[in-house]
């Protein structure tokens, strides 16, 4: 099928892009800059040329398209005002994505990070969570699963906290390059909490499974780590830097303090067991190894 996606030449999307050609599907992917263009390009995949907020170019493209994946988003952490910015325009773009789609029963592939269960790790049933700074995020993925009704078959892709390639990627990432600045790899707390994991090339293959198969309205774990203590990942980032590790106070984090505090194992058992997905790759923590210092 012709795929449109958004966000193809991130981390995790040039992983999608790969798998998708990979499997004899044809990729269109929106580009924000030349240098984006140009990854896309030499992925093999057409271009066109816009960003979230061009939503003309957005409704063109999926009305064309076979079938569309969204996986871009601002990434602008710096404040949280910044942060519900970035929040708003994926849901207007959302929006606009998921109109062009009515009646077609064509696939829309959309991502969401995976929500936290009291006590236990999160399955596929568990609700998003709509409160605290990327609570809009999950509203904006909610309603694009409700267009089921409306001859959308609509799936998301629910990320665990970090998605890593290489040693990079994801909270994770986050934390080495905090960590790079500081000279300190800190963790919020004891460092007890959990935070799930999956390879960018697994999770890849999860987005293809989804949109050539994920029935309307569904939400898919892409979890091969149920949860790795965060102590233990700054523990390999420390070490792999030559710099200590230990806890910091949770606002030295800035607006994603209490996210990174937060104890968020997930089950992807479920979504392994309905879509045959099985996660190949290395863990996060063999992954962090791969950090230079």
């Amino acid at each position: 099928m012709r795929v449109f996606i958004t966000g193809g030449t991130g981390l995790i999307g040039s992983a999608v892009v790969a798998e998708l050609l990979a499997a004899g599907h044809a990729v269109t992917a929106l580009a924000r800059s030349d240098a984006s263009a140009d990854k896309a390009r030499a992925a093999g995949a057409d271009v066109v040329r816009g960003g979230l907020t061009d939503l003309d170019v957005l409704r063109a493209e999926a009305e064309k398209a076979d079938g569309v994946v969204h996986l871009a988003f601002s990434n602008d952490f710096s404040s949280p005002e910044a942060l519900a910015r970035g929040v708003a325009e994926e849901g207007a773009a959302l929006g606009v994505l998921g109109d062009a789609l009515v009646g077609s029963d064509k696939p829309l592939v959309t991502v969401s990070g995976t929500p936290r269960a009291e006590g236990r790790p999160a399955t596929e049933e568990d609700p998003l969570p709509t409160d605290g700074p990327v609570g809009g995020r999950s509203v904006s993925v909610q309603r694009t699963l409700e267009l089921a009704s409306r001859g959308v078959r609509t799936s998301a892709i629910r990320l665990p906290r970090t998605v890593h390639n290489e040693g990079d990627g994801g909270f994770a990432g986050l934390l080495t390059q905090i960590a790079r600045g500081t000279g300190v790899a800190g963790y919020p707390g004891d460092g007890t909490q959990r935070w799930p994991a999956v390879h960018a090339l697994d999770a890849a293959v999860l987005f293809r499974l989804a949109l050539e198969q994920a029935p309307a309205g569904t939400a898919w774990h892409a979890v091969a780590d149920e949860g790795d203590a965060v102590r233990d990942i700054a523990a390999v980032i420390g070490r792999r830097l030559g710099i200590p590790s230990k806890s910091v106070p949770e606002e030295s984090f800035g607006a994603l303090g209490p996210i990174f505090a937060a104890d968020q194992p997930a089950s992807s058992a479920h979504t392994r067991a309905a879509l045959g997905w099985q996660p190949t790759r290395p863990g996060l923590l063999e992954d962090l190894e791969k950090i230079q210092p």
